[in-house]
């Protein structure tokens, strides 16, 4: 049987945690910063984890990770 291909935006846009988890860059952080609240900014700084449903879909592109 012939090697999956991983999913190339997948792939720059989530990784697995130790545990099995899938996390994210949360989005906001780019530009216009000074007109958001620090404990918006705070929060902001922090990974993101997926839900259990959308994570499987995840998985499916990343086979390898």
């Amino acid at each position: 049987m012939p090697k999956l291909k991983s999913h190339s935006a997948t792939k720059k846009r989530f990784h697995l945690t130790a545990s099995g988890k899938v996390s994210f860059k949360k989005s906001g952080r780019g530009h216009l910063l000074s007109s958001k609240n620090s404990k918006r900014l705070r929060t902001l700084r922090k990974k993101g984890i997926l839900p259990a449903g959308i994570e499987q879909h995840i998985k499916k592109m990343l086979p390898y990770a």
